[in-house]
């Protein structure tokens, strides 16, 4: 899969962005993927420290971060020092 359009922005930008409320996925398929792709970063980030790229949007743009994921809920990614970018909000989550 080839993700263009995104901006790369630093972990400790994030707290600046505002995030609508409104799903950015449409695919009832693609949801699910994303969800099995967050749990799998969250293993590896908790067990290997490894870094993924999350592909988000908030209410200005597309954007990237490589980061590791410390933790997941039905409705938040929490990076490390407590940043959080809402589950609706991510496009992709690349491995």
């Amino acid at each position: 899969m080839v993700i263009t359009g995104f901006e790369t922005i630093e972990k400790e930008l994030i707290s600046n962005c505002r995030f609508p409320s409104s799903e950015v996925l449409t695919n009832p398929a693609e949801i699910a993927e994303r969800q099995l792709n967050l749990q799998t970063a969250l293993s590896l980030g908790n067990l290997e420290h490894g870094k993924i790229k999350l592909f988000f949007e908030d209410d200005n743009s597309c954007k990237m971060v490589e980061t590791t994921v410390w933790g997941v809920t039905n409705n938040q990614v929490i990076l490390k020092r407590g940043v959080i970018i809402p589950v609706n909000r991510i496009h992709a989550v690349k491995i």
